[in-house]
């Protein structure tokens, strides 16, 4: 099971989180026409977007704000989708990972909305969208050297060992990190004001039909906000 805390809700009543399921998967090889097309987005970006004035946009705004209410520096901790148009607009080209990585890279650049995914048989048990306690379990993220404890009262998703990504969608875990031998994975799409329940619905199907077509398996997906907090797998 994933579930959304109330208390997230209590502090972003608008936040809205598009849940695509994957089984049964073949992360295996790459995609050309997924890497041409994240070529294209990258392209596109940087006709439209410009570095110095990217942190003005309402879709990555939005973000820095949420950031800052539970105290992490914008400038420091970028969300993920600010992250990935930084790299863009700073002539960098988005590395191949594998498909699914690649993919939902690809739908994060052409919806500016953050996108992450983790692999289900690498979770302990049931999936939390939560508010940090002031005793979480040290977590060692993807890119660093040491485990660290996530701050009290960040916004982390978690399982019954630790978190799995900090600070809504700053940087997930090393432990469950999507690789090419994944054959089992939650996908997320989180979308908050100006980004509507329409348009991360949109978003989460071009995700699943491009999924299906490159990685083949089966999926489902459910939109979750403060209604409706609860997706089974």
């Amino acid at each position: 099971m994933f579930r959304i805390d109330k208390r997230v809700f209590e502090k972003f009543p608008e936040l809205i989180v598009g849940v695509l399921v994957c089984k049964n998967l073949d992360n295996s090889s790459s995609s050309e026409d997924v890497i041409k097309e994240i070529k294209k987005q990258e392209d596109r970006i940087r006709k439209e977007y410009d570095s110095q004035t990217l942190s003005q946009e309402q879709k990555i705004d939005v973000w820095r704000r949420a950031y800052s209410f539970f105290g992490a520096k914008p400038k420091d901790n970028r969300s993920s989708v600010e992250n990935i148009y930084k790299l863009v607009l700073q002539g960098s080209s988005i590395r191949h990972i594998n498909k699914l990585v690649d993919a939902y890279n690809l739908i994060s650049l052409k919806y500016m909305l953050p996108v992450g995914g983790e692999d289900l048989n690498k979770i302990k048990g049931d999936i939390f969208l939560t508010i940090s306690e002031a005793n979480e379990a040290p977590v060692l993220l993807l890119g660093d050297k040491e485990p660290r404890p996530p701050h009290e009262g960040e916004v982390i998703y978690k399982d019954d060992v630790s978190a799995i990504c900090r600070r809504f969608n700053w940087r997930e875990a090393e432990r469950t990190k999507l690789t090419e031998e994944t054959k089992n994975c939650i996908l997320v799409i989180e979308g908050m004001p100006p980004a509507t329940k329409q348009e991360v619905t949109k978003a989460v199907n071009e995700l699943k039909d491009l999924l299906q077509k490159i990685c083949r398996g089966e999926y489902y997906y459910k939109i979750l906000d403060a209604k409706e907090a609860e997706i089974h797998f």
